[in-house]
């Protein structure tokens, strides 16, 4: 499995460790919330990297490539 698909299972089952969402997993957070980050500035690390992808993401309808990450 190569790095963008390691990303993709992170963003479809890693949950907001802080903030007004703390436990959402990150791809169900509101792209308002994420476009806030986004323009107020990301933060530092893997959150940062991953809000980043979601961002584009969200940006580009693009969620569908990340749902049959999701662990039911």
């Amino acid at each position: 499995m190569n790095s963008n698909n390691n990303e993709l299972i992170k963003l479809a089952n890693m949950k907001m460790p802080y903030g007004k969402h703390t436990g959402t997993v990150l791809i169900d957070l509101p792209e308002t919330y994420i476009a806030w980050y986004q323009s107020s500035g990301l933060p530092s690390g893997e959150i940062g990297k991953l809000l980043g992808l979601l961002y584009e993401i969200k940006l580009n309808g693009l969620e569908y490539l990340v749902y049959p990450f999701k662990e039911k």
